[in-house]
């Protein structure tokens, strides 16, 4: 598969990724509006947020919509960009996906705030996913695209990529294997 073809399926991964996160803040919305659901009692519950997030994550940096919107903005650009001059090889494909889910997360969470700015005169994310046990601020699915995504990256940057892979992933070095 060529690197054009890939970087379209990437995408097309991303859409899904967003999709399914906004369905699931519209179903949350519809359907916890009037309470919880247990999932593992007093593990894991879905609760919706009252009012929503406005803050980033854990609520921090509470209403700040055009500094989200242009922190997001940045952030999409640059992870697009890389996508597309990544070269496509297996060895790199943990970047690759790591990647697509934080532009999924990024941009799922980015389209609930401008709607709920749009609606609402105030933006906020819809978070529902709440793990009762330890009290974990409740959150919903981008935020677990982008949390995933920061971990693996950390993990792929100090135990799986070598200071050479990334000339070579960002097709710095002419002579790659293909």
């Amino acid at each position: 598969m060529n690197k054009n073809k890939f970087f379209v399926l990437e995408l097309i991964a991303v859409l899904f990724l967003v999709s399914l996160d906004l369905i699931t803040k519209q179903m949350a919305v519809k359907y916890l509006s009037s309470g919880s659901i247990d999932i593992i009692p007093k593990v894991f519950s879905l609760t919706l947020l009252e009012g929503g997030n406005s803050g980033a994550a854990f609520g921090l940096f509470q209403g700040g919509f055009w500094m989200f919107t242009v922190v997001t903005v940045l952030v999409i650009f640059a992870v697009i960009f890389v996508l597309k001059k990544m070269v496509f090889q297996k060895k790199y494909l943990p970047a690759h996906v790591t990647l697509v889910l934080i532009l999924a997360g990024a941009l799922g969470n980015f389209a609930d705030r401008t709607v709920t700015m749009i609606k609402y005169g105030h933006s906020y994310v819809i978070d529902f996913l709440y793990f009762e046990l330890i009290n974990f601020p409740i959150f919903n699915i981008a935020d677990c695209y982008v949390t995933i995504s920061a971990i693996g990256m950390l993990l792929f940057v100090v135990f799986y990529y070598k200071d050479e892979d990334f000339d070579i992933m960002l097709g710095r070095v002419k002579n790659e294997i293909k």
